[in-house]
């Protein structure tokens, strides 16, 4: 019988090997590294004017940064070993979200301090703070801004209606199935759908079954969006109506998953309803509620689609959002320089924000606990 033996490397060859192997990926690295650089020089230098090689879009950046991001995957392997065939399973994900978030950010960045207007045969050129400066006088950007407010403190009232509705199909009633799947059909829907369907049909002031029935009620002239207050007092209504569910089943997920036995020691110790919901309910709901309010603010931030569909951010930008400013900002006057420092700038003001209410509601949750 014969036995096969398979050779081994003693441990000063498998130390060589290692070397070597991470020799290797770090002049691959460093090769795709200057690569990427000098091409993206050329595309800047390119795009500015400088010189004309006759880059049509920034695709050869495009390609000069996959080949990186696959050098720097077989380079980490090479260097580090097992540790890099780790590494090499999270880097695709996070060079994915720099291809896809970060650089469109900070090319964003670049535009913005550009007078870029598309409807002009100039094209694109840099302008230094011309747009910052623009923005700061632009008193309907400022007026979007506020309207913003009314919006996100609208979260609130909101939440109150979701956590009533949740603690109503948490309770034991009739056809609660029923009312569960009949209250999250707003949710299917689409807010284009929804502009269309309410605003332009339902809330239309001649012929729409809302203006017909407010007439009979007495009102001569049921124009709702005629007027600043009404007109975004409906706006909020229809985000209502298609958001409200989805805050609701996130809490009533929360209130299922509540323990039984502290409801059930509450009844035992004789609290009533009311005394059980502020002393239990309410208190253990809490984290979920944050989250709720959280998610729904990031969301209400980005309100866009019904007040493009229904007002144009009118009458008199009374309905106007952020977002619809910058959506007409471009569509309209084909503005992109100034478009994008605005999307910069409510960027920025959007981190700020978010960031101090995560802060705020992490304070609280420590205080609390």
């Amino acid at each position: 019988m014969s036995h096969t033996i398979t050779p081994t490397l003693q441990p000063v060859e498998q130390t060589t090997v290692q070397r070597s192997a991470a020799k290797r990926g770090k002049l691959l690295l460093l090769a795709a590294t200057v690569l990427m650089f000098v091409v993206l020089a050329l595309q800047i230098s390119d795009a500015a004017g400088f010189t004309a090689f006759g880059f049509i879009s920034w695709r050869p950046l495009l390609f000069a940064y996959v080949i990186w991001a696959v050098a720097l995957c077989a380079a980490q392997v090479m260097i580090r070993g097992e540790a890099g065939q780790r590494a090499a399973f999270v880097l695709p994900a996070v060079l994915f979200t720099v291809a896809m978030v970060v650089f469109p950010t900070v090319f964003g960045l670049y535009i913005a301090f550009t007078d870029w207007n598309l409807s002009a045969a100039a094209g694109r050129r840099f302008n230094g703070l011309d747009n910052l400066r623009t923005l700061f006088a632009d008193r309907y950007f400022w007026n979007a801004l506020l309207n913003m407010v009314y919006y996100v403190l609208s979260v609130l009232v909101q939440y109150a209606i979701a956590f009533g509705l949740a603690l109503l199909l948490n309770a034991e009633i009739k056809a609660r199935k029923f009312f569960r799947v009949a209250f999250l059909l707003p949710l299917m829907l689409s807010p284009v759908a929804v502009s269309w369907m309410i605003g332009k049909s339902l809330m239309e002031y001649r012929f729409g079954p809302a203006a017909t029935l407010a007439r009979y009620l007495g009102w001569d002239n049921p124009a709702f969006f005629s007027t600043p207050w009404l007109a975004r007092s409906s706006i909020i209504a229809m985000d209502a109506w298609v958001s409200i569910p989805f805050m609701m089943i996130l809490l009533l997920a929360g209130l299922q998953a509540l323990p039984s036995e502290i409801k059930e020691a509450a009844k035992v110790d004789g609290a009533s309803g009311w005394q059980s919901f502020k002393e239990i309910t309410f208190p253990l709901m809490l984290p979920v509620s944050i989250t709720v309010i959280i998610l729904r603010i990031i969301f209400q931030l980005k309100l866009a689609d019904i007040v493009i569909n229904v007002t144009a951010g009118g009458p008199g930008g009374a309905t106007d959002t952020v977002s619809s400013f910058i959506f007409r900002e471009y569509r309209d006057r084909s503005n992109v320089g100034y478009g994008t420092m605005l999307a910069e700038f409510y960027l920025v003001i959007i981190i700020i924000f978010v960031a101090l209410i995560l802060k705020g509601a992490s304070r609280w949750m420590q205080r609390d606990n």
